[in-house]
């Protein structure tokens, strides 16, 4: 699974004109299941996310996890984080999970995240969804753990 992590003082999904969720300041997430992934390779991404240091401590040193600063967490799926762009001027999306796999792990990574962290906020999968977010830094991460 990837996972692309923004730092963000705020970030928002609408989808058809109304907003379906919105964090203040935590991390808005990209996330992405590819083709071999499984319950247990959402697990392991979600625990490295929700451990990963990316917020300043009193000493402004990149010390603290988003549990560490009970922010904001809003996940967005997005499958063209799999693309395979190795040659030519199209992406190929081989590399990605099926949709009904993607949006299995999907629902799993987000009822995961909402047993073990306060504040999570979701975009839609499948839907076409306008994101908006203030990147914080910037600060962006990319995750990634791979079905071995």
């Amino acid at each position: 699974m990837i996972a692309l992590l923004q730092r963000v003082s705020g970030a928002s999904v609408v989808v058809d004109g109304a907003c379906i969720g919105a964090i203040d300041a935590g991390l808005m997430v990209l996330l992405c299941a590819e083709r071999a992934d499984t319950e247990k390779e959402a697990d392991a991404l979600l625990n490295k996310l929700l451990g990963y240091r990316v917020f300043a401590d009193a000493a402004g040193k990149m010390n603290l996890s988003l549990t560490d600063v009970a922010g904001g967490l809003l996940l967005v799926p997005q499958f063209t984080l799999a693309a395979d762009t190795k040659s030519g001027t199209r992406p190929s999306f081989t590399p990605a999970a099926s949709p009904q796999d993607g949006l299995r792990l999907f629902e799993h990574f987000v009822g995961r995240a909402r047993a073990r962290h306060a504040e999570v906020a979701t975009g839609r999968f499948g839907a076409d969804m306008k994101v908006s977010l203030t990147n914080d830094g910037p600060v962006t991460f990319w995750l990634q753990v791979s079905a071995k």
